[in-house]
């Protein structure tokens, strides 16, 4: 993944976001150019961002520790929100949501710069292997299962199975897993061609969270953004705070580990509960939301480390 520089892309997060919201508020596009955009994502720059990332994995067991912090959290998500979902007499697309937008983390387009600032340029290789081996992994997998199952409820499991192995990114996902077990990487040309392809996932994604960024709604909405942003915010950080703690993982993997379970929901997240149908409203709140009340949580964190 390209990376320019510790600001440039927390700039571009915000810029765009504000882009979206400017062209959504003069009405000078379609009304249906949110979900346009995002199936333009699912077909053309996640795909390519898979196939250029996925191969280039390093297992190690040593970094193991940074691999699990993402599937811990979404493990977690899972588990809470089926559980207090029900309990509160939510929707099953808002519980899906949720899942979605707290479990995942963005943990690459506004992770590496947040961890390159705080603690330097050594530390962002293990931030680069917690979002690929984690938070990238489980969106274009499990990530998928969720969306897929929240949108359509108890479906056949064929035709469950039938819609996942259909989805653009996991076809991509299967794709570069055999690309891997051949140790191939994009290169040349080709490495070129998907790195500019990929660039365009975060700027679009975050335009098209812009044009459904409305504040109607928020006294509804208020209940899950408590929930959805409390719990990727204060609790899933807090959670890998005391599990690593007691653990006893090294301190310089142990500050990034904490830092990234601290990020703000991920806009691959967003892409999935919106194009899924899982409360696309509340999905582009929590990440529109999220990302810059993020950056005073993250402060927060930081000073508690």
């Amino acid at each position: 993944m390209a990376y320019d520089g510790p600001m440039v892309n927390l700039v571009l997060l915000l810029f765009c976001l504000v882009i979206g919201f400017l062209l959504r508020v003069s009405k000078r596009l379609p009304e249906n150019a949110a979900s346009t955009l995002s199936a333009l994502i699912l077909h053309v720059p996640l795909p390519a961002m898979i196939i250029l990332s996925i191969p280039r994995l390093e297992w190690s067991f040593a970094l193991i520790s940074l691999c699990l912090v993402a599937w811990i959290i979404f493990a977690a998500s899972f588990l809470f929100f089926r559980w207090l979902g029900p309990k509160l007499g939510w929707d099953q697309k808002v519980i899906g949501c949720l899942i979605l937008t707290g479990g995942l983390g963005n943990t690459a387009f506004v992770g590496f710069p947040i961890i390159e600032t705080f603690f330097g340029k050594e530390s962002l290789k293990h931030a680069i292997l917690l979002d690929q081996a984690g938070s990238f992994l489980i969106a274009s997998s499990l990530g998928i299962w969720v969306a897929t199952f929240y949108a359509h409820g108890k479906m056949p499991a064929k035709e469950l199975f039938k819609r996942v192995i259909s989805f653009p990114p996991f076809v991509a996902f299967s794709f570069s897993l055999l690309l891997s077990a051949f140790t191939w990487q994009a290169s040349g040309d080709v490495e070129i061609l998907l790195e500019k392809l990929s660039s365009l996932l975060a700027p679009i994604a975050l335009i098209t969270v812009g044009l459904q960024l409305k504040f109607e709604g928020m006294k509804e909405d208020a209940k899950y953004l408590l929930a959805g942003l409390g719990f990727k915010l204060f609790f899933a950080p807090l959670l890998i705070f005391g599990l690593y703690h007691l653990g006893g993982v090294p301190e310089k993997f142990f500050r990034v580990a904490v830092m990234e379970a601290a990020m703000a929901p991920m806009t691959v997240a967003y892409i999935l509960a919106s194009t899924h149908g899982l409360h696309p409203r509340l999905a582009g709140k929590m990440l529109g939301l999220g990302v810059p009340i993020s950056f005073l949580t993250l402060t927060l964190w930081y000073y508690v480390l």
